[in-house]
């Protein structure tokens, strides 16, 4: 028989062949065989996006909310022959044109990915998963399964142009085989050529796990700082995807911990988005890694390459060059995202905080402390009055500068002079303009606000309040950061709180002078994750925080760390430097102390036990003598400090509860405790500088950080926490 032909490059179905080789396929699929035909129902499809890492490609499903309204479009998508249709997708987060069958992302840039709708997968030996045929293939596998369902008539195979085909066995048991070499047409059975691959119809029918959508409703909206370098974690990931990881691990938690309050419809989600400042300060527009390229020494050229990709980072952060294109870099990326977000969420209401990782958390930390209030006025701020240029119009100032030609191009985006002065370097960069002549214009609008400002007799350090700090002492000769008397009558319209004028560093401090941006809102909190902070203004000089001190526009604050971060620092003993507390243990997940922890109390709380027993066997011989400290014996000494180690243990191990709630911190977190350590992992206790990197790198798959980023946010909306059942 005639096993068929390929022609015109299209599939051919050949009605019958030759029996396949019973090594071809299992026997419990054969078992299949005997079953009776069941009537022909149309299979349900499933979209899947691409993820391409390492030249491998990986097909992951949409969740089944986002399949059907790609489905959906996809049906109505005839109606529009020429009108792209575009579906957002994963929390809004993607856009899908449907007619070119790609993804793309909204708030960050990232290559388009491949979309399909998916009806019938493939999965070989060797393959962890089923991947899905091309929509082509598909259509004619499909085709040629009604026909075989129809007429009941199996052993039927089906040809590709690439030569692979497709042998229909029975309903449930399809198989495809490869050819190899050239073969006439009555050679052997394809079974006997190669090792088949398995075949399946539908997404149900193969073992994938299909997502849960996510809420529509977004309950808070978080803006997560990445730190020094391009990747967040040991496997090099981006802040992309290391905020992936933090928002799926959120979801979760929120199903388990918020289960009734999702159920009552008091819950939707928490929306995390990546800020991206690194490819700013490393692309074109700064130069600066060709610059230290050029002064890089040839030798150990990997190590230099990651010192140069990262650790310069926190050299350029004390620069005032490069700090200015950070802060600013931050600031705006944050302004576009948020308003980006409102765009496409016009029904969100809720609140915004920020998250900072390493370095990013003193970026946030020094543009919080220059926020301006509400009530101060913002005529003050150089960046603020944009129109005090010496030209009067934007003709004028381009032919003062040379550069006429670029006149039509600011115009037909309706920039005037004080559109302008908002622009950066980036915007400029994408309307054509080269390098030369956009620092020329910047550095115009940037020269001139200041030369105005001089005019008018003020001189600006930076973004912010007119009247340098003067540095405090105590009687102990500490430095301390705080308003003088004359300070607080000229700020008298300001909160008595605002006693850090961080913008005039470079007065009694040392940091550099900054024009520090102002966002676009008022953040509720402000979460630093293996933070810096405390060392950096230590460094700069800064012994003691006012414990009125609190940031102009948020009032809340939390410095997250793990026990074994070589880069976190404390908060709170700057603040109160007069009563040692040991910081906030945050509980896990799950709601209990790790196993090695509890191990670790549970032997606390044995020679705890011992220590009394010893007391009762001691007491009469010693009744009629007084107590005197001096006169304990070795063993019962030794118990005491035991049982002190077991209480530190206990009063660090517990729960926000058991910490004095009387003890204010300062104004920092409105009174509230402001330093929590993580639980270490076992494995993590047996060598803390074995697993120091990783615990500075831990926080974007923390579920136990997640959780108390949570019941932060949901507390202040007045959700009830909910503690799953062990």
């Amino acid at each position: 028989m005639n096993s068929g032909h390929i022609q015109g490059g299209k599939t051919q179905v050949s009605p019958v062949v030759d029996e396949a080789s019973p090594s071809s396929v299992s026997s419990s699929e054969m078992l299949d065989m005997d079953l009776g035909p069941a009537p022909y129902q149309e299979v349900q499809p499933h979209w899947f996006f691409c993820r391409r890492a390492d030249d491998n490609a990986s097909w992951l499903p949409f969740s089944r909310e986002d399949s059907d309204k790609l489905q959906n479009a996809c049906d109505n998508a005839g109606e529009k022959k020429e009108e792209e249709v575009v579906v957002a997708v994963d929390g809004e987060r993607y856009d899908v044109h449907v007619k070119e069958r790609r993804r793309y992302a909204v708030y960050w840039e990232q290559a388009p990915t491949e979309v399909r709708r998916c009806t019938w997968f493939y999965k070989g030996n060797k393959d962890a998963r089923f991947m899905p045929y091309p929509e082509d293939i598909s259509q004619s596998l499909e085709e040629a399964y009604m026909i075989a369902v129809t007429l009941d008539e199996w052993k039927r195979k089906l040809e590709f142009p690439t030569g692979e085909t497709v042998i229909f066995h029975n309903p449930k048991v399809i198989m495809q085989y490869k050819r190899i070499g050239l073969q006439d047409e009555w050679a052997s059975s394809p079974s006997e050529q190669t090792r088949p691959r398995t075949v399946k119809r539908g997404v149900d029918n193969i073992a994938v796990e299909i997502p849960d959508g996510e809420p529509e409703k977004v309950d808070h909206l978080v803006f997560m700082v990445h730190g020094i370098g391009p990747a967040c974690d040991l496997r090099l990931r981006s802040i992309i995807q290391g905020v992936s990881d933090f928002r799926s691990a959120s979801l979760s938690l929120l199903a388990s911990h918020y289960k009734q309050a999702q159920q009552d419809g008091q819950v939707g989600r928490v929306e995390f988005l990546p800020v991206n400042w690194h490819s700013s300060l490393h692309g074109d527009a700064t130069g600066v890694d060709e610059d230290i390229q050029r002064i890089t020494l040839p030798s150990i050229s990997k190590l230099r390459h990651f010192t140069n990709d990262t650790l310069l980072d926190l050299f350029f952060y004390n620069s005032p060059t490069y700090c200015q294109t950070i802060v600013d870099t931050v600031a705006s990326e944050i302004n576009r995202l948020h308003a980006l977000f409102h765009q496409r969420h016009p029904e969100f209401k809720g609140e915004v905080s920020v998250v900072g990782h390493s370095l990013g958390s003193l970026i946030l930390f020094d543009l919080l402390t220059n926020q301006r209030t509400d009530s101060e006025p913002r005529e003050e701020g150089p960046s603020d009055e944009p129109s005090h240029l010496s030209c009067d119009t934007l003709e004028q100032t381009l032919s003062s500068l040379g550069l006429q030609q670029y006149l039509d191009t600011l115009q037909a985006e309706n920039l005037d002079l004080e559109a302008l002065a908002l622009c950066q370097d980036c915007d400029l960069k994408d309307l054509g303009i080269p390098l030369g002549p956009r620092k020329k214009i910047l550095n115009y609008v940037k020269r001139n606000c200041l030369a105005e400002d001089c005019k008018a007799g003020t001189v600006h350090l930076a973004a912010g309040r007119q009247v340098p700090p003067q540095v405090n002492s105590d009687p102990h000769g500490n430095r301390s950061l705080g308003l003088t008397v004359q300070q607080t009558q000229f700020h008298s319209a300001q909160s008595i709180t605002s006693a850090v004028d961080y913008e005039y560093f470079d007065v009694g401090i040392g940091q550099v002078s900054i024009d520090y941006p102002q966002l676009a809102f008022h953040p509720q909190t402000f979460f630093a994750f293996g933070s810096p902070i405390g060392m950096f203004l230590t460094v700069r000089g800064l012994k003691h925080v006012d414990p009125n001190y609190t940031f102009p526009t948020c009032k809340s604050f939390y410095n997250i760390y793990h026990p074994f971060d070589p880069v976190a620092y404390r908060i709170e003993p700057m603040i109160v430097s007069d009563v040692d507390l040991e910081p906030m243990l945050i509980p896990h997940h799950k709601g209990r102390k790790r196993m090695h922890l509890e191990l670790k109390d549970l032997k606390n709380n044995v020679w705890g036990s011992l220590r009394t027993a010893w007391q009762a066997f001691a007491r009469p011989q010693v009744a009629a003598l007084p107590p005197v400290e001096e006169g304990e014996t070795t063993i019962e000494r030794s118990l005491q400090e035991t049982q002190a180690v077991c209480e530190e243990a206990e009063s660090s191990g517990s729960a926000e509860e058991t910490q004095p709630t009387e003890i204010k911190v300062g104004m920092l977190n409105g009174g509230r405790r402001i330093d929590y350590v993580l639980q270490e992992k076992p494995i993590e206790s047996f060598n803390e500088y074995l697993f120091a990197i990783q615990s500075h790198l831990c926080y974007w798959e923390s579920e136990d950080t997640a959780l108390l980023l949570l019941k932060e946010i949901y507390d202040k909306l007045g959700v009830a926490f909910e503690q799953p059942q062990q």
